[in-house]
């Protein structure tokens, strides 16, 4: 098959190079452009801003929800280098120390927990017959009290955190609420919104990791931004 001789387009990009950060800045002006008037507080447009960033999904209005306390009590949290814990690794991965230790400097990689493969965690799951997630998240709950929780992937690790919360006083700064599926979806999160703790949380069944870790980018940015 003969290949077609054209110019390729990123040899504009090699001729008026952009940086990435420069990238970011013409995405969010194209944001502000299309979203027009959404009625957000400030602070909150900035997590919300970054969500679309992630999927290009304007919609995304329709479904967010901030407890009136979630962004100030999650930045507080950040300021004072509280642990984060996250329910996959995917968002451990995906998380920039570099943007946390701007807002605590003393931010390492063990105040990220995620215990989802761990050995003693795939053991108790065999044992129950429970997902993994569930023990995951239990065997987080001293991370959990004043720290911050993400939940991009494991909707039955939210489930246990409200128990926890109910049944044990466990008391996040915050609980990033972005399990997203099918099966106990919905509910996880509704019961979470009605537990009294700050949240940040994504309505319905939509959600995932790379959403749970643009929100802590987003509240990492506010807080720096509030030390400045």
């Amino acid at each position: 098959m003969e290949v077609k001789q054209q110019r390729p387009l990123v040899r504009a990009l090699y001729e008026n190079p952009i940086k990435p950060e420069e990238i970011e800045q013409l995405s969010f002006k194209c944001i502000e452009e299309e979203a027009g008037s959404h009625g957000l507080k400030p602070e909150e447009w900035i997590v919300l801003r970054r969500m679309i960033h992630t999927t290009a999904s304007f919609d995304l209005r329709a479904d967010i929800r901030f407890s009136p306390d979630a962004i100030s009590s999650a930045v507080a949290a950040l300021k004072r280098g509280a642990d984060i814990y996250v329910d996959s690794n995917m968002i451990r991965g995906g998380i920039s120390l570099e943007r946390l230790r701007k807002v605590f400097p003393g931010y390492g990689p063990e105040n990220i927990h995620c215990h989802v493969a761990d050995k003693d965690v795939a053991e108790e799951c065999k044992k129950a017959g429970l997902p993994r997630s569930l023990f995951a998240v239990r065997k987080a709950k001293k991370a959990l009290e004043g720290g911050i929780a993400l939940f991009g992937n494991a909707p039955v690790a939210l489930l246990e955190l409200n128990r926890m919360i109910m049944e044990e006083g466990v008391r996040p700064a915050a609980v990033i609420a972005m399990p997203v599926g099918f099966v106990h979806v919905v509910e996880s999160k509704e019961e979470l919104m009605s537990l009294g703790v700050p949240y940040i949380a994504l309505a319905g069944r939509r959600g995932g990791s790379p959403l749970a870790v643009s929100v802590i980018h987003s509240l990492s940015i506010i807080a720096l931004d509030q030390k400045e």
